[in-house]
């Protein structure tokens, strides 16, 4: 949906949303492994800048989308690691294989509309021995309340600008030549179920 809605109204909507103290808690189990050169994809309004643990020495960021500017200097302008933000896509990442540590996604695969070629991407910029971190809500495991995502997919997909809430977040990424470490499914609390059956997890890539 774009226009006036997809640049000024959903922004803060989703800046709102994904900002309450329970989500927050859910960003800070998800950052806790990072270290080192990290990649965000899906980079957003800087909602995880306050969550990076000291471990992490330098950040970059990559976003289509130039979402409340102002707000994710602000962000920016707070955090103690060096930060550059490259307004960009996943599926075509401008950098060399392997360099970085770590690369981090939050609720980024469920909008990517080629999800599978972006994850191939983040694992050729991946050290051999590096670590994709994902937070991301996807299908459940419950095939009654799957039913009910594969009905609603068309609408969210609509409201929320291209976000899919029927993807199987732990197929993609072993599609894209990952083998997951650690992978926690749970139902995000104050959240409808619907929307809100929540992968978290780590990956590397298969040769290591």
């Amino acid at each position: 949906m774009p226009g006036f809605y997809a640049t000024h109204i959903f922004p803060r909507l989703m800046d709102w949303t994904m900002g309450t103290s329970g989500v927050c808690k859910e960003r800070e189990v998800a950052l806790e492994p990072l270290y080192g050169s990290v990649l965000e994809i899906g980079f957003g309004t800087g909602l995880n800048l306050p969550h990076y643990p000291k471990a992490v020495t330098s950040l970059t960021a990559v976003e289509p989308e130039q979402l409340l500017p102002k707000k994710v200097e602000r962000r920016q302008a707070t955090v103690g690691i060096p930060v550059e933000l490259i307004r960009i896509s996943a599926e075509h990442l401008p950098f060399e294989e392997g360099r970085f540590d770590c690369v981090l996604s939050t609720w980024t695969l469920c909008s990517i509309p080629d999800v599978v070629s972006a994850l191939k991407e983040v694992r050729r910029v991946l050290k051999p021995s590096g670590m994709l971190a994902f937070l991301e809500h996807g299908r459940s495991d419950n095939p009654r309340l799957a039913k009910w995502q594969d009905r609603f997919n068309p609408l969210q997909q609509l409201v929320a600008c291209g976000c899919n809430i029927n993807r199987r977040i732990d197929d993609l990424i072993g599609h894209a030549g990952f083998k997951i470490t650690r992978l926690d499914r749970f139902q995000m609390e104050g959240i409808p179920k619907i929307i809100g059956h929540t992968y978290r997890g780590t990956a590397q890539p298969y040769d290591t």
